[in-house]
């Protein structure tokens, strides 16, 4: 599982000309699953980004949770996250998992998010989604579960 992790002003979901999602300060989380993820595994991962302290505290520091700071998380299915280049100019796409195992997967993300009490918005798996975003610092974080567990 990878998460791309963007502090943010604010983000929206816009599909077919209509904004179907929007946060104001908070995450925009771009999410992809691969063949072997688990809810096991998505529930320690949403417990990590939960936690993540990337606000600035009254000094300044990156200090303070989504919680701390009233935040929302923009979730968006992101399959091309496990792309893979290594061969020739256009990515591959065997390690991302197929939507039969991706979509529950997500659906179990955002429902663990939602648990936390941290708001969440979603895009919709596999539409054409054209997402707006502030990058707030800018900071991007990217989690990827192979690397942290």
């Amino acid at each position: 599982m990878r998460l791309v992790i963007q502090r943010v002003k604010h983000a929206s979901c816009t599909i077919d000309g209509v904004v179907h999602s929007k946060i104001e300060k908070g995450f925009c989380v771009f999410v992809g699953f691969t063949h072997d993820d688990t809810k096991e595994l998505v529930s320690k991962m949403v417990r990590k980004l939960s936690k993540l302290r990337v606000f600035e505290d009254e000094e300044g520091k990156m200090n303070r949770s989504l919680e701390d700071v009233n935040g929302s998380i923009l979730s968006i299915s992101q399959f091309t996250l496990y792309a893979s280049c290594k061969k020739g100019n256009r990515p591959g796409f065997t390690d991302a998992a197929r939507p039969e195992i991706a979509i529950p997967l997500y659906d179990f993300f955002n429902e663990e998010i939602a648990n936390t009490g941290i708001p969440v918005q979603t895009g919709v798996f596999g539409a054409d989604m054209k997402i707006d975003l502030l990058n707030d610092g800018p900071i991007t974080i990217i989690y990827d579960s192979k690397e942290m567990f």
